[in-house]
């Protein structure tokens, strides 16, 4: 099976551009509910899997020993822009464990966030590693490194950390990694078919409590639900359409044009992947499956943002539009 047709741009009564990908919308138990395309389909899930990575932070009891709240699950979860309740956040939680960021492994970013990004440049400073949109992510495996005991270098792939987030990863997803490639941050990001990622994001939707599982699961999506500014930022896909959905359904972008959601109240995982990388793609996607399930309002301005975009140019003419294809609407 090859990639089919998702998104389209208009430009007057003409298709300019196709954006083509997969998608799987999955069961708890794995049974694939709808697929668009090959939903096995390997890839790299990127970002999209952080709350994945964040699961052996939980089980092992190191969030609770650190007094971990919401807040910084959700970081943990996030893929942030570096604002100021991003990087404050973070430098909190490291300074509970004695660190401060030359222990981070995750490199300096430039922060998306223009107010933190118009601070850095008139100071004529420097991005650090907090501005980092994963410093949630690793702040999370440092946790969980001073927990086991292991040494400092925790993005290794043979670090105890690596080894318990591929177990972890490779357990929901039900499927063994053929490998992994070194993602932005540094960490290995594990590789898998895009109906893996569906049920691993079902397994999470379905979680039940009284298991380490069940209630890291249930930690993690309550918590980017509860949080969805820390997830992302202001004017972000995941932030903003975790909003218009009331916190009823997770969401999470990783990059090369890569999501997934989380439907608790519907026990559904949803998965995609835009072949060419596209982002606009991938948010255009996801809201029209969201829309599709009927979890996010079409008329809602957080999805017109994304779906049924009209193309205006420099003068605010419009020029034509991005939407989801019939495969996705009909």
């Amino acid at each position: 099976m090859s990639a089919v047709d998702l998104v389209e741009l208009w430009r007057g009564p003409f298709l300019e551009s196709v954006h083509r990908g997969h998608a799987v919308i999955c069961r708890p138990d794995g049974e694939i509910v709808e697929s668009w395309g090959d939903p096995q389909q390997l890839i790299f899930p990127r970002s999209s899997v952080k709350m994945i990575q964040a699961l052996p932070l939980l089980e092992s009891g190191a969030a609770r020993g650190a007094g971990l709240g919401a807040e910084q699950l959700a970081l943990a979860c996030a893929s942030h822009q570096g604002a100021a309740i991003h990087t404050d956040r973070v430098r909190r939680w490291l300074n509970v464990l004695d660190l401060d960021e030359h222990a981070l492994r995750c490199g300096p970013q430039m922060p998306r966030d223009p107010a933190a990004r118009d601070q850095i440049t008139c100071a004529h400073g420097h991005a650090g590693q907090m501005h980092n949109n994963c410093s949630g992510k690793h702040a999370g495996f440092l946790t969980l490194t001073r927990h086991l005991g292991a040494g400092s270098e925790y993005i290794e792939p043979a670090h105890p950390v690596q080894k318990a987030v591929r177990a972890a990863f490779e357990e929901v997803t039900g499927e063994t990694s053929p490998g992994y490639g070194i993602d932005g941050c540094s960490a290995p990001n594990f590789a898998c078919t895009v109906a893996g990622l569906a049920r691993a994001m079902a397994g999470f939707a379905g979680a039940q409590e009284g298991s380490a599982r069940g209630d890291a699961q249930i930690a993690l999506r309550s918590a980017m639900m509860q949080h969805p500014e820390l997830v992302a930022g202001e004017g972000r896909a995941c932030t903003e359409l975790m909003r218009a959905m009331g916190g009823t359904v997770a969401i999470k972008t990783g990059a090369e044009a890569v999501f997934v959601a989380i439907l608790p109240e519907q026990k559904l995982g949803i998965a995609l992947k835009i072949e060419d990388g596209s982002t606009r793609a991938s948010e255009c996607a996801i809201a029209a499956i969201l829309v599709r399930l009927g979890v996010l309002d079409p008329a809602h301005p957080a999805t017109l943002r994304r779906m049924n975009v009209p193309q205006l140019n420099r003068r605010g003419m419009d020029t034509g539009i991005l939407k989801p294809t019939d495969a996705l609407t009909a």
